[in-house]
């Protein structure tokens, strides 16, 4: 399809830094085919007036699990390893493929209509965050969490698993996979070098947790002697392109380990906050050169999949901790938020920025809202004011699933009924808060 966005106002690249500008923006088939200048012969079949909008990269969630979003609001204010092993692993336990399929849809709703078209998910029942992505138009990076000691049967079952998954979904283009070694609480060193030499043979990357909460750090240090990130290293995970989700607890080695290897960090601000693991040092990282990526977590521990709810904690916590106004400026933020994002997933030259020939994965919001009124600096208004609500219209792979606020892919009504007959059935309505 050729859709045009005309006289549109648009977020570009300009060198290191983003400007807004007002601009034509022509899509054909899946990528975004000029920016500006009308190309030859092109006939739009449908055109998007870009009065009072504002076009950006769709947002990329570095870091979240999808089929938690039914067990939104059910495990709070819970230390980590409580929250985790306590609340959230016994619900696991329980849920169907079903389940996952409608937590993902319900998490898909919620990413779309809050501006992001990408999302990096590690979940537990294949075939259902994959099935929801391919429903639902959106793109996904999908890796079946992987547990195990040495080579037990568990956690060879679980990797073949990954590459059923993966092998399933090669009609999709919008789906790619990495291998998700879950912790190093849940992985021994065994498993850990066994799903290294995989991801290396089969040319996948690595999605892990590492270095989240303090519980974490004490239990590492006195089974193995070392810090998680030193775990993960010594044992071939960083060899080749790894995600590294949280590091909050680091030290300056663990920090030159990250950067010697070339590993992206996602930081968590809200799910690390309301677990009371802290903050991770984004502003020592972004200096050492250490690619730093945003995302939410799952919504069992933010509770929310609302990248613009990140972003602006991402951009005023800093400020906070170091004192410096400067700290992460919304320049900063809003690329940690989007191509810092896609250079993780290896999408770097596909999405995360308005460019000619990359994907059209685009949000466009309403400017006629009180959190972007009046249009001062829309790039600081990304960052401190808006909230996600102002996403009107999304695009991606070239394909309009948004429009007016409704999601055209995806029938949402049936998503709530299917996901509240799953807290019914798990008993999650009558627990006493």
């Amino acid at each position: 399809m050729k859709i045009l966005l005309k006289n549109i106002l648009a977020v570009l690249p300009e060198g290191e830094k983003d400007t807004v500008k007002e601009t034509d923006i022509y899509i054909e088939g899946s990528r975004i085919a000029a920016i500006g200048a009308k190309p030859e012969g092109f006939m739009p079949e449908k055109v998007i007036d870009g009065k009072d909008r504002l076009a950006i990269p769709g947002l990329v969630n570095c870091h979240t699990h999808s089929y938690m979003s039914f067990m939104r609001n059910v495990a709070d204010d819970l230390s980590f390893m409580d929250w985790l092993f306590g609340s959230i692993d016994p619900i696991e336990q329980k849920m169907t493929d079903e389940d996952t399929y409608w937590g993902a849809c319900l998490a898909i709703i919620e990413m779309m209509k809050s501006g992001t078209t990408c999302f990096n998910d590690m979940q537990m029942n294949i075939h259902q965050t994959t099935r929801a992505v391919k429903e639902s138009g959106m793109r996904g990076v999908v890796s079946r969490g992987l547990v195990g000691n040495g080579n037990d049967e568990g956690g060879q079952m679980r990797l073949r698993q990954a590459y059923e998954e993966r092998d399933a979904a090669r009609d999709c283009s919008r789906l790619s996979f990495m291998l998700g070694p879950h912790a190093p609480y849940t992985c021994d060193e065994a498993y850990m070098r066994i799903v290294s030499q995989e991801a290396q043979k089969n040319h996948m990357g690595i999605h892990v947790h590492l270095s989240e909460s303090e519980s974490e750090i004490a239990q590492i240090k006195e089974k193995y002697g070392c810090s998680p990130i030193e775990m993960a290293e010594r044992n071939g995970l960083f060899e080749g392109r790894a995600i590294a989700a949280h590091c909050v607890q680091v030290t300056d080695r663990d920090l030159d380990i990250l950067k010697a290897k070339n590993v992206s960090v996602v930081t968590n601000p809200a799910s690390n906050m309301k677990l009371g693991n802290g903050f991770a040092p984004v502003p020592a990282m972004l200096e050492k050169g250490i690619n730093v990526c945003l995302g939410t977590d799952g919504a069992a521990s933010n509770n929310s999949l609302n990248m613009f709810h990140e972003l602006s904690l991402l951009t005023l916590v800093h400020k906070g901790v170091k004192r410096t106004p400067q700290c992460i400026s919304a320049q900063e933020g809003l690329r940690i938020a989007t191509i810092n994002g896609a250079k993780a997933l290896g999408l770097g030259e596909e999405i995360g920025s308005l460019e000619v020939g990359k994907k059209a994965d685009i949000a466009i919001l309403n400017l006629n809202t009180p959190s972007l009124t009046p249009r001062n600096n829309l790039i600081a208004g990304l960052c401190y004011s808006a909230n996600g609500s102002e996403v009107e219209t999304v695009i991606i792979d070239g394909k309009i699933t948004m429009e007016g606020r409704k999601v055209l892919t995806l029938d949402e009504e049936l998503v709530y009924k299917k996901v509240n007959e799953t807290i019914t059935r798990m008993g999650l309505d009558k627990k006493e808060y």
